[in-house]
């Protein structure tokens, strides 16, 4: 995926960039200058660049007199104001310098990183950094901010970070030669990172060449290979959702991971795993959505021991006896559903014998 966005090089697609531009030099400016003020001011920046650009704003910023094309139009034909400023500050890299200096005096400030990860992931990537502890920083900002603001995509449940997401896997991730302009232990952390969002953002697709290109850990030898590192990524962050929907987006998609072969250890760790949103009850507390999806994930990725699982699982049940009722009705509810559409299907399949015996 080319993650350019096409802009116009007319004086007022231009001047409106620069005027954005000029906005955020200055909200960093307050901030710095206002310590009581400063995480509120940052909170508000970040949440202006994270927005959505509507039509009319389109209208000026694009390019071929507003034919916006697919590439130009973002992801899922949306456009956020972080895409636009991101390639502006490649394309004119001395109209990023002093955002990217006034970031730099708010480093240990909170939403400091998640701003700049949004505004110079793609500088950080086309420029050359003589500097290694400058380059390093930079990586380091790139990585944490980049995890900031995938895990706020994932508490609630939208993706409107997605094209940050698929430029790092696509253009960075995937590419070698651009991925090692950062240094070794940024490129790990920032593997890790995809390994625990990419079933998220819908990208299993590309999981057989992610895999092929994942970088050399000291400690191999005791974790394992490619396999090994997403399934420990994964379950770990499966043990950190708290979303419905997003839990049930994981286990739905997990179903790839049929046809690996990880070590023991970790396949144990994916079972644990599973197996704790099967039962209702603490820790997990999962719903019952939860609890059929993840059982089907285990039936499907460990045949074997299925019933004996089933048994443990009903044996556990019944230390939950606040849950039978609901349960009980539910199975009720169930049974009779089955039997109305069965009942259904028969009295149709009925009508339809009955009617070719008279046209016969």
């Amino acid at each position: 995926m080319q993650h350019r966005v096409e802009t116009s090089s007319g004086p007022r697609s231009s001047a409106y960039i620069n005027a954005l531009s000029l906005e955020i030099q200055k909200k960093l400016q307050r901030a710095l200058a206002s310590s009581s003020q400063r995480r509120n001011l940052l909170e508000e920046l970040f949440a202006d660049i994270a927005l959505e650009i509507d039509d009319r704003a389109k209208d000026i910023i694009l390019s071929r007199e507003n034919q916006i094309s697919s590439a130009a139009n973002g992801v899922n034909g949306r456009l956020y104001f972080y895409d636009v400023l991101a390639d502006y500050y490649v394309r004119l890299p001395p109209r990023g310098k002093p955002i990217l200096d006034l970031i730099v005096q708010l480093w240990s400030q909170s939403f400091a990183s998640h701003i700049f990860v949004l505004l110079f992931h793609n500088w950080l990537f086309e420029v050359q950094l003589d500097d290694a502890d400058v380059q390093l920083r930079y990586a380091s900002a790139l990585v944490q901010g980049a995890t900031n603001v995938f895990w706020i995509d994932i508490q609630s449940n939208t993706k409107c970070f997605q094209s940050l997401f698929q430029y790092l896997l696509n253009e960075v991730v995937l590419e070698p030669t651009r991925l090692n302009k950062i240094p070794i232990q940024a490129q790990r952390d920032l593997y890790l990172l995809m390994s625990r969002v990419i079933f998220f953002y819908n990208s299993v697709d590309k999981l057989e060449s992610f895999l092929k290109l994942c970088p050399t850990f000291p400690n191999a030898s005791l974790v394992g290979g490619p396999a090994d590192i997403l399934i420990i990524e994964l379950a770990d962050q499966l043990q950190k959702l708290k979303v419905e929907p997003v839990v049930l987006h994981y286990l739905g998609q997990i179903k790839v991971l049929r046809g690996m072969e990880p070590r023991i250890a970790t396949s144990a760790r994916l079972k644990t795993c599973l197996y704790s949103f099967t039962s209702p009850g603490g820790p997990m507390y999962p719903t019952r959505a939860v609890r059929h999806a993840a059982r089907d994930a285990l039936d499907l990725l460990f045949p074997v021991g299925r019933y004996p699982r089933r048994l443990i699982s009903l044996f556990f049940r019944l230390l939950y006896p606040w849950y039978l009722p609901s349960s009980c009705w539910y199975f009720i509810t169930y049974c009779i559903k089955v039997l109305f559409y069965c009942l259904l299907r028969l009295i149709f399949s009925s009508w339809g014998k009955l009617g070719k015996s008279k046209r016969a």
